[in-house]
Formats: C-alpha cells, structure tokens, sequence
C-alpha cells in the first residue's frame, strides 16, 4: 500500500523560515514525481512546486525565489525549504505523490496518492 505523510508544518513568524518533508513508501519499482499543493481556507488548492525522479523541477511563480524542492531518492523523501515566509502563505500544505512506469510487479501500484496535510500558519 502506497503511503504519502507530510510533516514538518508549524507556526513562523513572518520572514521566517520552514522545511516541509514529504515521505513516500509502499513502492520500490516505479517512476515518480512529487508535487507540493497548499489549500488555504476558502480557497481553491494551489500548485506551489514539482520534482520528477530525475530532479527536475519547476514553481509556480508565487514561491520561486523563496521556496526550494529537493528530494532524497533513497529514503523516498522530498522536501520544501520555504524562506521568507509571508502571512499569505498561511494554508494548510499537501504532497502529492505521481507514480507510473512501474515494474510489472508493481503495475495496481500506478496512480496519485496524496497525504493527509500539514498545517503552516506565519503570522504577521
């Protein structure tokens, strides 16, 4: 069973700083990508940062400069360094997890998984 947790949410004052994890298991033989959602109260979720298995990545343009994705392809983890943090990135921070190509063992495997959230709230 495939699993995506997030962690690493809290309370920061603005300008500060946070690092979100993002742990996946439950597969060993597929291709991937993890992207970094937010979902404020009333609002829509919002695409925030991608990282594909072979490290490529991309942002939307409301985090490029102050957010940085990277991932630990051994342990199954990818992060979010978020700096600079403002009272509008106040919302609560989801990873969702892209897997495809896997090997024929692993094929029901294939599919999105997202994790249960964790909280980020910045105060002014």
């Amino acid at each position: 069973q495939v699993r995506v947790v997030e962690s690493g949410g809290g309370s920061v004052q603005a300008g500060g700083s946070l690092r979100l994890s993002c742990a996946a298991s439950g597969y060993m033989y597929c291709s991937h990508t993890m992207t970094w959602f937010r979902q404020a109260p009333g609002k829509e979720r919002e695409f925030l940062s991608r990282i594909s298995g072979d490290g490529g990545t991309s942002y939307a343009d409301s985090v490029k400069g102050r957010f940085i994705i990277s991932q630990d392809n051994a342990k199954k983890m990818v992060y979010l360094q978020m700096n600079s943090l403002k009272p509008d990135d106040t919302a609560m921070y989801y990873c969702n997890k892209d897997l495809y190509l896997c090997a024929h063992s692993e094929r029901p495997l294939a599919g999105n998984y997202w994790g249960q959230g964790t909280q980020v709230t910045v105060s002014s």
